[in-house]
């Protein structure tokens, strides 16, 4: 089956200049001053993305009553300081990254001094039959209100290209489609079934949504989402699974006829501090040949903060050099 290309629902608004991401405002949505157990368990996730100079927003789903909170990695991605927000108690914790998948796009914060939260109710997501009536409830548009849209499982299993706020493109698998009309700011909030309990987490959505109603929106099942939350609070890293603090190297790259070259590099970071400069071409990290960005995400995604880093490059003169770089704490990939 092909996927289906889609976009992410992260809210995402530059701090220079407020980007509008929907044309269409909150069409057929009710206000969340419904019945309560819709909107139990659910918060309100806004971050800082420092060095984008942006702002973005997205929806949690509390696990514990000490503050558990998964979302998707999406939502997160970027943040160099993280905000959650109780809208039934109006009450606000900062929240660390306990860890996160990247492939599957699930994420697991924990808030900071929270006791005795409201909990969502789960629901075996294996048992899921196509026509069951969902409900989505998530931080629409960024605004900071929960609100809610209804409507069915259309398909399962259904494997999507997810485009993200850069461009990139990434594949999900396994996810529930919905009827549930779910916009930007949505990603990470609930997809619940009629007894309210939460069978997916919304994740993605038409690049068409402003402007047709009737597009599909995609969750991932929470059968997958428990079980990756579980892996990670148990500090149990995989290959698809980073545990703790996340390691910063301080460059961006581009792909050019040379190669991965550094296209910008943060003043003040490691990266700064050993040396490499725009132009510089990088040609291996830890002995490993890069040919894209993936190559070094992969070698950084394994790394902590203060793990030593080396990689090879070549710089504008065309003088082959190596440095070992220790890595600092940055956000989350």
């Amino acid at each position: 089956m092909p996927a289906i290309t889609v976009a992410v629902l992260r809210r995402v608004a530059l701090v220079a200049a407020l980007l509008a991401l929907i044309a269409g405002g909150a069409h057929n949505r009710a206000q969340a001053a419904q019945p309560p157990s819709p909107t139990r368990g659910v918060v309100v996730i806004e971050t800082n993305l420092a060095l984008e100079n942006a702002n973005a927003a997205g929806t949690g789903i509390v696990l514990t009553k000490d503050g558990e909170v998964v979302t998707n990695n999406h939502v997160i991605r970027g943040a160099t300081t993280i905000k959650v927000v109780i809208p039934a108690t109006g009450k606000t914790y900062s929240a660390t990254v306990l860890g996160y998948d990247i492939v599957d796009d699930v994420a697991l914060l924990k808030l900071q001094g929270p006791s005795n939260l409201a909990t969502v109710t789960t629901a075996n997501s294996a048992k899921l039959r196509v026509g069951q009536t969902t409900r989505a409830v998530g931080n629409a548009n960024g605004g900071g209100t929960l609100v809610q849209t209804t409507g069915r499982v259309t398909a399962l299993n259904q494997s999507i290209s997810v485009q993200g706020d850069g461009g990139e493109v990434n594949q999900l698998t396994n996810m529930i489609q919905t009827s549930a009309r779910l916009v930007p700011g949505d990603s990470g909030g609930p997809l619940l079934d009629a007894s309210g309990r939460v069978i997916g987490i919304d994740a993605a959505g038409s690049p068409t949504f402003a402007f047709n109603a009737s597009a599909p929106g995609y969750a991932i099942p929470i059968n997958r989402a428990l079980t990756i939350t579980k892996q990670i609070a148990a500090q149990r890293a995989s290959a698809t699974v980073h545990v703790g603090a996340t390691a910063f190297i301080g460059l961006s790259v581009q792909q050019t006829s040379a190669g991965v070259t550094i296209g910008a590099v943060v003043p003040g970071s490691p990266a700064d501090m050993a040396g490499l400069q725009p132009g510089d071409v990088i040609a291996t990290v830890e002995g490993n040949p890069v040919v894209s960005f993936v190559d070094i995400r992969t070698q950084l995604f394994q790394k902590h903060p203060g793990d030593s880093l080396t990689l090879a490059y070549v710089d504008a003169a065309g003088n082959q050099s190596s440095a070992t770089i220790v890595l600092a704490d940055g956000p989350p990939q």
